[in-house]
């Protein structure tokens, strides 16, 4: 959604965060795939070549708070896509919204919409 407004060392490291998220399971699904993908064409990153960056190096590199709620949106919408939040993917949700300072309340306003927007995407049409 806003993943253009990033610098390029922040499309990277959010790239590098979304691959790090999606494969924290263990289990790259069919469903964060595409999702993945999608941020690679949005950010022009198509032959991005992943380098397994750490989480914290990785969040470093966001020190602007517009920045920061553009990766923990994109994030959170990731976490959402397969309808499963595992703990991992929990614990790291829990490590970015600390390091980037947010509290439970902001937080939870990021989660609430996150959530509704993938609600209203699988709203059935009605004829």
């Amino acid at each position: 959604m806003f993943l253009t407004e990033l610098q390029q060392e922040e499309k990277e490291a959010f790239l590098e965060l979304a691959y790090l998220i999606a494969t924290i399971d263990g289990n790259y699904s069919v469903f964060e795939n595409p999702v993945i993908v999608k941020y690679q064409k949005e950010m022009d990153l198509e032959d991005y070549s992943f380098k397994g960056a750490t989480l914290e190096d990785i969040l470093k590199v966001f020190k602007e708070e517009r920045s920061k709620h553009i990766v923990l949106t994109e994030i959170l919408r990731l976490v959402y896509s397969d309808g499963i939040v595992h703990e991992n993917e929990q614990k790291s949700i829990g490590i970015i919204r600390e390091h980037f300072g947010f509290d439970s309340n902001k937080y939870a306003n990021f989660k609430d919409w996150i959530v509704g927007i993938k609600e209203l995407a699988n709203y059935p049409e009605h004829e």
